[in-house]
């Protein structure tokens, strides 16, 4: 007999595009590290402040975004937020002083960007599925992978066959032309919309829970005395300082710093991304099947062995295995902590609490592309950054350790 698609998967490809062009795009900041230091006459410190500072504005959007989404829901959050960046990295080309690209990126791109994120997408992931939630997760979060594995050769590309503000304005018309019309027009909040049920059917539970978050998402203090949201919250912005903090901003400036040409650089990049979809596709598996506790513990925990190995890399191929094993554990925390959120804290308001996980994911982005920046000014290198990073994942890991394991 014949089965439909469940239009749930369309809005995870919806999402996954979404992710793939946006965050993508952000993740791209350290091809454009050397232009911008070029053509602006920064060093390495300045140009690492655009990064934190934009980290900071996307981390202290994450609770107004929950509660926009809570609001309006999550279609036109996700939307619009992918219009303003196109729009604002489009402007980023006619610039020509640094003021004017610390506004457009520090500001409008990175608002965008906070808006078009796991908050308002991972409500609507909750809202299609009961079931297998997990494998949803994964695959909207291979966005961020596949994003990294394309948008940054591809700018790099770009960047050396053009200039970088050419780059800029290919990268913002895809996002105006093709992606925002996609997610206006095909993007849903809820099954309802299409006259569905969510995938697993509706529970009763879910719809008793829907309406006490409603009431209890404002009793954001009952929340912060639970040890288990800071024990879930810290680890979650190690993450941020050791991944998008530290290796999607100084990742290609490290492997040029110890002698490693630009291809070899790029490659070891896309190895990274492309490991990172496998990672989260397994993570999102792994989430619905086992421990998410557990598995967190583990995945910090290599990590820290693969920083280990980066630290000593200085031949392709050890950066290369570094790629490999950092990309197999790197963004396949996000799963996990999700899973960990929906589970302990089932009866608070989903857009609410997610604001604040990832207010603290991108502080710990802010530090983690400022932090080593400041030290290879002072130092010229970036041994001490990596040696913080190492100490960072081992108290992540003993973090993970401490939880209680929650109710199913």
């Amino acid at each position: 007999m014949n089965r439909k698609v469940h239009y749930a998967w369309m809005i995870v490809i919806i999402i996954f595009l979404t992710f793939l062009a946006v965050q993508g795009l952000r993740l791209s900041f350290g091809a454009f590290v050397e232009p911008w230091e070029k053509d602006f006459a920064l060093d390495r410190g300045t140009t690492s402040l655009i990064s934190t500072l934009s980290f900071v504005v996307y981390g202290v959007s994450q609770p107004l975004i929950g509660k926009l989404v809570d609001k309006w829901g999550a279609r036109l959050v996700l939307s619009f937020s992918t219009l303003i960046v196109g729009i604002s990295i489009c402007l980023t080309a006619f610039v020509h002083q640094p003021w004017q690209l610390f506004v457009l990126y520090c500001l409008f791109v990175s608002l965008g960007v906070g808006g078009a994120s796991n908050v308002a997408a991972t409500v609507v992931i909750t809202n299609w599925f009961n079931e297998k939630r997990g494998l949803a997760f994964g695959i909207m979060e291979t966005g961020f992978g596949a994003g990294q594995m394309v948008l940054v050769p591809v700018s790099l590309s770009l960047i050396h066959w053009s200039d970088w503000r050419m780059t800029v304005v290919i990268l913002g018309l895809f996002l105006i032309v093709v992606v925002f019309p996609i997610i206006m027009l095909f993007l849903r909040n809820h099954p309802r919309e299409k006259g569905l049920a969510p995938v697993g059917g509706e529970r009763q539970e879910e719809a008793e829970i829907s309406q006490e978050g409603k009431r209890a998402d404002i009793s954001f203090k009952q929340v912060i005395v639970k040890r288990e949201f800071w024990l879930v919250l810290l680890p979650f912005a190690i993450c941020g300082f050791t991944t998008t903090g530290l290796m999607d901003t100084h990742l290609i400036p490290f492997s040029h710093n110890h002698g490693f040409s630009t291809q070899v650089a790029g490659t070891a990049v896309s190895i990274l991304a492309a490991f990172n979809v496998i990672g989260i596709l397994a993570s999102g598996v792994v989430a619905d099947r086992f421990s998410s506790r557990k598995f967190l513990l583990l995945l910090y925990l290599t990590r820290a062995v693969a920083l280990f190995i980066l630290l000593n890399s200085h031949n392709p191929a050890l950066l290369f295995l570094f790629a490999m094993i950092y990309g197999l554990v790197s963004f396949a925390t996000v799963a996990p902590t999700q899973m960990l959120i929906t589970q302990y804290f089932k009866r608070y308001s989903v857009g609410f609490i997610l604001g604040w996980l990832f207010l603290s994911h991108q502080i710990g982005s802010a530090l983690g592309a400022y932090l080593p920046g400041w030290l290879y000014s002072e130092y010229g290198h970036y041994q001490y950054a990596i040696y913080i990073s190492i100490a960072l994942l081992v108290a992540a890991t003993i973090c993970k350790f401490l939880l209680p394991e929650p109710e199913k």
